[in-house]
């Protein structure tokens, strides 16, 4: 058999030129699409992992902000519980001060109502004593009561230790102003001269006397001059009864108190009970 070189020569130049012609147009085109393919599906490979890595980055960032607001939410709720266990105790605490300055100021009303109702009680006192002592003494003694409330005191002149006679002439001597001679009442002119006597005789020379009412002085008879005195009352009793009646209210405030105390209350609602 015979070989045509000259067309086989022919085909495999055919056979080059469809291998050029293909691998140009078809080969090249094919091979440059599959390559930007890949590029692109590499590219959107990165891009969707780089999109996935920020996700992640993006859900702990939103848990750790979520960490941290419900840190804070129970540092705030914490606080907030505190705060308001504070402002409780704080308003129990005012309430309670308010309750005792309230028990206080009660307790010093009904202390003040006391004492009003001792003054009162006292001054009555006095004043029935007063004028049930002045009858007796007038009774008994068969004279005033002035005279023989005269006679007491220059009998309390006579016994002047030598000391208050030092002291009374001394004072008398630096005062240029009259004795005071004070008294519940009016003394009669008799017992003037007798008392104005009386207290020359202790300062030696002739004195003027300055006579004045002072309802304090019960029963007595007071002197004073430059801050000395010399006097003699039933002050001392008067004040020894109202000093008796002043415990005799307290303790049957005392027992007053003891009968509306809690303990008290207590026996009393378990006597009711039983």
């Amino acid at each position: 058999m015979l070989i045509d070189w000259f067309t086989v020569f022919a085909q495999v130049v055919n056979f080059l030129v469809l291998i050029w012609l293909l691998k140009r147009f078809l080969y090249r085109p094919i091979i440059n699409n599959i390559d930007a393919r890949e590029k692109r599906i590499a590219t959107e490979i990165a891009d969707a992992d780089a999109k996935s890595a920020k996700a992640e980055q993006q859900r702990n960032e939103f848990e750790q902000k979520n960490a941290e607001f419900e840190q804070q939410k129970t540092t705030r709720m914490n606080k907030l519980i505190e705060d308001t266990k504070a402002d409780r105790a704080q308003l129990l605490e005012t309430v309670r001060q308010e309750a005792e300055d309230l028990r206080k100021k009660l307790q010093l009303a009904l202390k003040n109502e006391q004492l009003n109702l001792q003054v009162a009680l006292s001054q009555s006192a006095r004043e029935e004593i007063f004028s049930i002592t002045r009858k007796v003494l007038d009774d008994l003694a068969e004279t005033s009561l002035e005279a023989s409330m005269t006679e007491i005191f220059i009998r309390r002149l006579h016994e002047l230790t030598d000391k208050e006679t030092t002291d009374f002439t001394a004072a008398f001597n630096l005062s240029a102003k009259p004795i005071l001679v004070q008294t519940a009442f009016t003394l009669p002119k008799p017992q003037c001269s007798v008392i104005k006597t009386e207290i020359e005789k202790i300062l030696g020379h002739e004195i003027t006397l300055q006579f004045a009412i002072e309802p304090k002085v019960i029963s007595g008879i007071e002197i004073s001059i430059n801050g000395q005195k010399i006097s003699w009352s039933i002050n001392e009793y008067l004040r020894t009864l109202a000093k008796r009646v002043d415990e005799l209210l307290l303790t049957t405030s005392s027992i007053e108190n003891s009968d509306l105390s809690p303990s008290s209350a207590q026996d009393n609602n378990h006597e009711t009970s039983a």
